[in-house]
């Protein structure tokens, strides 16, 4: 029987288990992701088995993924080291690439792929849902500090996501909640905000999500459902050639693109590799179905690039001097913070 191929939408679960309609869903040949929520967590050994299920469940490949950035960011705590919100590392810029180092190794001991790490939105001091989940206000350093923790995950063997494209930290409104306005010209985004996308994209970032916010001089549509945003600023422009990840279509900032079958298609027509559809079942299993399955050459070898290197296991790691000496390290970050 051929294998699937990684496909085009991302899925969530809803236990510590499978049902018999997820283990379907994940089997769909527009399947391509699972994301993990702190819902389906309970200990390192219960997602480890969680894992095994949703991959077993699948006739090829599928990616497994979580947000784990640390700080108010972090699905999955009991087991794992604390990690502090990304802020903090301002003061201790010499952790950074230790902590996405961790952060990713601890993640692949178990058997996911990828977290949606890391934010790459400059903090203007206005934005509660970004905050401190920004490296910092000042661009430069934020691009710096996003670089290194980068670093950090790929030398653990994890690709790295850069969030919220064109940035979200200049808006007051969260996007989960509603659909925010950015009122700003492209000059004064591309001098801020888009500077670390634009440095991390240079140093080979794999992929990237954009924001469900409008700019309104630059487009009518919220960045993840524009091709002006997608294709001609991020892939022309700003030469970049990895995953676009849809933010989750569940968002209130989506809601204004039509029903989900409305706002996947828009997303994909715009240039996303992969659409996100979480905490929402029904939805899920519309946009599964409502999608042309087809085969995607390209798309496929951005989103296979995702995978994760994995080495070795939680015990296995949990003994070597480096993680020892670095959880020690961010712990007495987290203690301080």
């Amino acid at each position: 029987m051929t294998k699937q191929a990684i496909g085009p939408v991302m899925i969530d679960v809803e236990g510590f288990t499978l049902t018999s309609t997820e283990k379907k869903n994940i089997n769909h040949p527009n399947t391509g992701a699972v994301i993990l929520f702190s819902r389906n967590y309970s200990s390192p050994e219960q997602i480890a088995k969680l894992i095994s299920e949703i991959r077993n469940a699948r006739n090829g490949n599928i990616l497994i993924a979580v947000d784990q950035e640390g700080g108010r960011v972090q699905r999955f705590k009991k087991g794992f080291t604390r990690l502090p919100a990304v802020a903090n590392f301002a003061d201790s810029p010499e952790l950074t690439e230790s902590a996405g180092w961790l952060m990713a190794a601890e993640l692949l001991a178990l058997g996911i792929d990828f977290s949606f790490a890391p934010v790459l939105d400059v903090d203007c001091g206005i934005s509660e849902i970004i905050g401190n989940r920004s490296f910092s206000q000042d661009p430069r350093l934020a691009s710096q500090l996003a670089s290194n923790f980068r670093k950090g995950m790929n030398s653990a063997g994890m690709a790295a996501t850069g969030k919220h494209f064109p940035g979200h930290g200049a808006v007051a409104l969260d996007s989960h909640l509603t659909l925010p306005v950015d009122n700003r010209d492209l000059n004064a985004i591309f001098e801020k905000d888009i500077q670390p996308f634009k440095q991390l994209i240079a140093e080979g970032l794999e992929a990237i999500m954009p924001a469900h916010v409008v700019y309104s001089q630059i487009d009518s549509l919220p960045a993840g459902f524009s091709q002006k945003w997608i294709q001609d600023i991020l892939r022309t422009e700003l030469k970049f050639n990895g995953v676009v990840f849809s933010d989750d279509l569940s968002m209130e900032g989506a809601a204004s693109i039509g029903d989900f079958k409305q706002r996947a298609k828009l997303a994909i027509e715009a240039g996303c590799d992969m659409v996100l559809v979480c905490n929402n079942p029904t939805a899920a299993a519309e946009v599964l179905d409502s999608i042309p399955v087809s085969q995607n050459t390209l798309r496929e070898q951005r989103l296979n690039a995702m995978q994760g290197k994995f080495g070795l296991s939680r015990e296995q790691l949990m003994k070597t001097d480096k993680w020892l000496t670095i959880s020690t390290q961010i712990n007495a970050m987290t203690t301080h913070a």
